[in-house]
């Protein structure tokens, strides 16, 4: 039988070279289901939901796989996991009685302080049971390098059902297929590198034919780039109270928000929806620094408060497939205006800046140019990157259902996402939109933020203000 591997993207190796000890590059989240299968004692059926997880598992091959290095070079690859077993990943837990909202995050919080085991497969699943309501959460941990929001889209829809009927089919069998030694690994990635260098000389033949589209073509990319380069990747932003040096200790907080208000706002404001949780993150960020970041109105007014809001580049084609197909939108939030209104109409014109020069193309083009680079200067970048803290804060707003699903017979009520801190970064936000509801995690540092429940409490402020704010400056986008 011939050995298996495959490598790893550029983008998707960056993000194991981001973790340290402090900054772990787990995305996850905290799903809530409301009653159903259950066992004689009436707790969570765990042999039920293993197995039907083990039946899809067909469709994910990636959660079998675990990394190996390529020696000298040091890129890392996928294989097979010989010593796969289901049990170690999809794991059992209860909470002590009375089961609340504040012992399960205090739950959450802990998991996500533990980085995963890099020689096991990257992902767990805690399946919770002891919920006061007598449900059951689902707590899920997957290295970012396996996985961006949309992917995580698709895999809820291969884990998930439309209905509250369980079936369950046999599980296929699967067999590891053989993983290349070390020094098979650096023969086969020698011949990959000649093969590529050959293939691209092929491919000069049928240049001429096509030169004048990939000339215009290639100007608009490095436009792009350019465009992306300027919004403040290469310069440090100002530094607040959720800037500084951080722990691997976590701590998880949450709130909801209804969508329908929401969409009332954008449609008011004639803005996107987008542009609405933004202005909401903006106005928190603002109350929380005024209240317990010790800055005055004038600070606020001076300081630049960046955010990195990931976007997604991924194609209908590649719906389904693992991996990062992300690039990073980088923009300035409008922390020091005080109009709620104004603050929205601020973000919509930044970010209609950020669509007209096409920043996400110019971001994903600057990945695909490192494409070729050696492993351990793409480890330096990504490292350096960070260090340079062109940003305050990751912010990700990801389009759910808007029906109904199921995990073995229960109800999803609620799933609150949660981004990877990176470093000097206290808080991180991520937004899922479900049912009718936006559900809002907040991932923060356990020693520089002293209470999450204030951030989460200002951005609840936020959108209350901005609901009750009447339109600054309509525009006559269509949307």
């Amino acid at each position: 039988m011939s050995v298996y591997y495959e490598r790893l993207s550029n983008l998707d190796a960056s993000f194991l070279a981001l973790e340290t000890r402090e900054t772990h590059m787990h995305v996850g989240a905290v799903a809530l289901f409301g009653p159903g299968p259950t066992t004689e004692s009436k707790g969570v059926d765990i042999d039920l939901i293993r197995r039907m997880i083990e039946s899809r598992l067909d469709l994910i091959p990636r959660y079998r796989q675990r990394l190996a290095t390529v020696p000298i070079e040091g890129a890392p690859v996928w294989v097979d996991d010989e010593h796969f077993h289901l049990d170690y990943h999809v794991r059992h837990v209860a909470l002590p009685h009375p089961g609340t909202d504040e012992q399960l995050k205090a739950l959450a919080g802990r998991l996500m302080s533990q980085q995963l085991d890099h020689s096991k497969p990257l992902w767990e699943l805690n399946v919770v049971e002891g919920l006061e309501n007598g449900g059951f959460a689902i707590i899920t941990k997957i290295h970012h390098c396996m996985i961006d929001g949309m992917s995580g889209i698709d895999l809820m829809a291969v884990i998930l059902d439309f209905s509250d009927t369980v079936e369950i089919s046999e599980a296929a069998p699967w067999k590891a297929r053989p993983a290349p030694n070390g020094t098979e690994l650096a023969v086969r990635e020698v011949a990959r590198s000649i093969s590529s260098f050959v293939a691209s000389l092929s491919d000069l033949t049928g240049l001429s034919t096509e030169i004048g589209a990939t000339v215009e073509e290639w100007k608009h990319k490095l436009r792009a780039s350019f465009a992306s380069l300027s919004s403040g990747w290469l310069t440090p932003t100002g530094r607040t109270a959720l800037n500084g040096p951080i722990g691997p200790g976590r701590s998880f907080e949450w709130l909801d928000l209804p969508l329908p208000d929401i969409k009332r706002i954008k449609s008011d404001h004639r803005v996107t929806v987008n542009d609405v949780m933004l202005a909401i993150v903006a106005g928190g960020v603002r109350a929380y620094l005024l209240s317990e970041g010790g800055m005055s109105e004038e600070e606020l007014v001076e300081t630049e408060f960046r955010i990195m809001a990931p976007v997604s580049v991924r194609t209908k084609d590649e719906r389904g497939t693992m991996g990062n197909r992300v690039a990073m939108w980088l923009l300035t939030l409008p922390i020091g205006e005080p109009d709620p209104s104004k603050r929205l109409f601020a973000v919509h014109e930044t970010t209609k800046v950020l669509k007209e020069t096409d920043q996400a193309l110019g971001a994903s083009t600057l990945v695909a140019t490192a494409t070729g680079a050696p492993s351990p200067l793409v480890s330096l970048a990504a490292r350096l990157a960070s260090r340079a803290r062109p940003f305050n804060m990751t912010v990700t707003n990801v389009p759910g259902p808007q029906f109904p699903l199921y995990m073995a017979g229960s109800p999803m009520v609620a799933t609150y996402p949660l981004v990877p801190l990176w470093q000097s970064h206290g808080v991180g936000i991520a937004m899922f939109s479900l049912m009718g509801r936006v559900f809002i995690g907040l991932n923060t540092d356990r020693d520089l933020i002293r209470d999450p429940k204030l951030i989460a409490q200002a951005l609840a402020g936020a959108f209350e203000e901005l609901a009750a704010a009447e339109p600054d400056k309509p525009t006559t986008d269509d949307r």
